[in-house]
């Protein structure tokens, strides 16, 4: 509802507002302006950002939550991880792959041509060479039904998870080694819980 000012003071005489009513009134729309001004900005700012953020978490580093124990203690069920897209892998490294239609997490132990061996104990030998792994907590045989020894086939990688004794991997035909294109990235920060945060 539109409102109107009486210009008529009680002896019927115009009755205009002084020049301070009138600097505060200026004022008030310069500020109203600014206001909205910057408004505008702030807003076009963020929905720019989370855009950026957006795009950088889907295309460069995926953030990715563990589920399941297959690479315990290293990423216990529930940890939350920050990965990279990269094709360049060494073995050590923990990477994140497409499986029917899921998302596992890993640990590359060989390369395309290498040749894996594995002992009754759970030791790999990577081409003849024992492979130390500091970050086991227990080795095992595992669920293994490839042919030992086994040569990694070209453009792939040979993956395993840390907790041997129920992960379901490369060793096993079921999942095999992994294809450049299932590789969503490499794991690189774990970040939740933050108590654990730490580089991969």
């Amino acid at each position: 509802m539109a409102r109107y000012r009486n210009i008529y003071n009680e002896e019927g005489k115009p009755d205009y507002p002084t020049i301070e009513q009138l600097e505060t009134e200026l004022d008030r729309l310069e500020y109203n302006k600014r206001f909205r001004s910057v408004l505008r900005s702030t807003t076009f700012t963020l929905v720019v950002v989370a855009a950026i953020a957006v795009l950088v978490a889907t295309l460069w580093m995926p953030v990715l939550r563990i589920y399941g124990s297959s690479m315990a203690p290293t990423l216990p069920d529930g940890t939350i991880v920050v990965s990279m897209k990269s094709g360049d892998f060494q073995p050590g490294d923990i990477v994140a792959f497409y499986y029917n239609n899921n998302i596992l997490v890993k640990r590359v132990l060989a390369q395309a041509g290498d040749w894996v061996d594995i002992d009754e104990d759970g030791n790999f030998y990577i081409n003849s060479v024992r492979l130390e792994e500091p970050y086991l907590k227990d080795k095992a045989f595992g669920d293994t039904n490839i042919e030992l020894p086994y040569q990694v086939p070209e453009g792939r990688i040979f993956v395993v998870g840390d907790n041997r004794a129920i992960s379901i991997d490369s060793r096993n035909k079921a999942v095999g080694c992994v294809a450049s294109e299932q590789i969503v990235g490499k794991l690189i920060f774990k970040v939740w819980p933050l108590s654990s945060f730490e580089k991969l």
